[in-house]
């Protein structure tokens, strides 16, 4: 008798029969596995936060998308010097510029070039700082050293200080240029999270037996490593995002960036400091439309990174 047991003391044991041995060591098979998007996606939906910077992302990616659905008037047409600084009027509800041009229209205009700028950066660092990092940590030696200081290098470099440099000599300032001109200081952050989680990821049982099955090296980082390294990459660029338009309203801002015939939010706050005294709506529009799209897409950053943790996930 085991001795935490009292003596003349009953004990219940239920009957096997409702117990079966078979229901207990039962497992389902009509469930599909989980995956790790799968528990991503059921933690990032039960967050309020979630669905807030969604809606707000997605009806900024809409209006960049089609402008002339939320605007119907001209951000550069129809601009009368006799309304300059003018207060909201019918059909313009935030008011008018230095310029009388309608300050509604070219806060909703403005944003899809820093939309823009924004996106195409934030492909650029995701593919090639992805691609470096990638081979970096899966192939290491010469390769991985190359790489690696080389990444070091642009890191040392500020991106926006950098990019203030190079867009002193551009000829042509674009979105495109802007966008490129961003990526290039900003793609050792992306490769070094990468080469970190593909260093992970390589160490797995999956990948030791893929290679023992004579799966070409390859073969298995395109298949195996990359699927299972890219979700901290896909958190880190849904940041940056955010970052990059801040980094191009900086540009404009200080006349390096988009020309003042691009319409953009940078610009519009840049040349809205001269009635700043006297008329300061005319710089809080644009400048709170910047807020709440980078404000949009780190809460989204957020939301995503603590999905893709277990860690974070079994904390909540």
């Amino acid at each position: 008798m085991p001795s935490n047991l009292r003596r003349n003391q009953d004990h219940f044991v239920a009957p096997e029969e409702e117990t079966p041995l078979q229901a207990i060591d039962a497992v389902s098979t009509d469930d599909k596995p989980r995956t790790v998007w799968s528990d991503a996606w059921q933690s990032m939906r039960r967050r309020p936060m979630f669905w807030v910077s969604a809606v707000l992302i997605v009806l900024i990616l809409v209006i960049a998308a089609f402008p002339g659905l939320f605007s119907p008037v001209s951000p550069t047409a129809n601009c009368q010097l006799a309304d300059s600084n003018g207060g909201p009027a019918a059909g313009h509800p935030f008011g008018f510029t230095r310029q009388g041009c309608d300050v509604y229209a070219r806060v909703i205009y403005g944003t899809q070039s820093s939309i823009l700028v924004g996106v195409v950066a934030t492909l650029m660092v995701a593919i090639f700082g992805s691609i470096v990092g990638a081979l970096a940590g899966y192939y290491g030696g010469i390769l991985d050293a190359i790489l690696s200081r080389v990444a070091d290098i642009f890191f040392a470099i500020p991106t926006v200080l950098g990019a203030i440099v190079f867009m002193s000599v551009v000829p042509e300032r674009t979105p495109l240029v802007v966008a490129l001109v961003i990526a290039v200081f900003a793609w050792p952050q992306i490769a070094r999270i990468m080469r970190g989680a593909v260093l992970t990821a390589k160490q797995a049982d999956y990948v030791v037996a893929s290679i023992a099955l004579g799966v070409s090296r390859w073969r298995v980082l395109l298949r195996h490593v990359l699927p299972n390294a890219i979700a901290p990459v896909i958190a880190v660029a849904t940041v940056s995002l955010g970052t990059f338009i801040v980094a191009e309203a900086t540009l404009s801002f200080l006349g390096i960036g988009l020309p003042p015939t691009v319409m953009s939010w940078g610009n519009d706050i840049n040349a809205a400091r001269q009635s700043l005294t006297t008329s300061p709506m005319v710089l809080i529009y644009p400048a709170a439309a910047l807020s709440v799209t980078v404000l949009s897409f780190l809460m989204l950053g957020d939301v995503v990174r603590d999905a893709l943790d277990p860690k974070e996930r079994a904390r909540r």
